[in-house]
């Protein structure tokens, strides 16, 4: 016999089709209502492609219950909410249709300080919460952050401000001068250093991932190197 999928926590308790539903006229109430997600669930399925059978069964309902969630004749608990947003690649918050607040797009001067992580210093220079994470920073001379090569996911872009900056990229060494930038993938190995006596200052943009301070791309130690200007 061909059964269909498991019932879910939230399907378990779902009355018979023909009882009154709790948000019907003369239907009990029910306890908490949440705001009304069918909208956004009938939008969501749709744009993914899918028919009601098949959500249903990634969302481990049958297509009764998931219609009545989708028309507005049952409400989803908390638990119920967070396996859809999981079937349709989203948020809660997309599903009860809340708009997220709009970020500051400005980072004034004077306002987050200065931050150090082994002799380098760091200042904000982006807003938190992006898919970039942007820093204006000061390199200082005979100053590492230890030995290791950096190689991780992502992109990288800085220019330099001021100062001569030492980028080695593989086995590659360039020398950048103040007006001189470089973007390069983040798996290709890389580290910077000041080759001023000053040190140097350069703003830095890496993307894909809000890195620690002492995690972002730089390390010392030296090896054989083509020199570029």
């Amino acid at each position: 016999m061909t059964t269909g999928p498991a019932p879910g926590p939230d399907e378990a308790a779902d009355p018979d089709p023909g009882a009154p539903d709790p948000g019907a006229p003369g239907g009990p109430a029910p306890e908490a209502e949440l705001p009304t997600v069918a909208p956004q669930l009938r939008d969501l399925r749709r744009r993914a492609g899918l028919t009601l059978e098949a959500a249903a069964a990634r969302a481990r309902l049958s297509p009764a219950h998931l219609s009545r969630l989708e028309t507005g004749r049952r409400q989803p608990s908390l638990p119920l909410l967070l396996g859809l947003a999981r079937t349709y690649g989203t948020t809660v918050s997309e599903l009860l249709g809340e708009t997220p607040a709009v970020a500051d797009p400005i980072v004034r001067a004077g306002g987050p300080g200065a931050r150090e992580a082994d002799g380098w210093t760091y200042w904000q220079a982006g807003g938190s919460g992006r898919g970039m994470q942007a820093l204006r920073v000061h390199v200082p001379h005979g100053r590492s952050q230890g030995e290791l090569v950096r190689v991780h996911p992502g992109e990288e872009w800085l220019y330099v401000l001021q100062g001569r900056l030492r980028l080695h990229l593989g086995e590659t060494e360039y020398l950048l001068e103040p007006g001189d930038s470089a973007h390069f993938d983040s798996l290709t190995a890389h580290r910077i250093g000041a080759a001023s006596a000053a040190g140097a200052e350069l703003l830095f943009v890496h993307t894909l991932l809000q890195s620690s301070l002492a995690g972002l791309c730089l390390g010392g130690g030296t090896g054989t190197t083509t020199h570029h200007r």
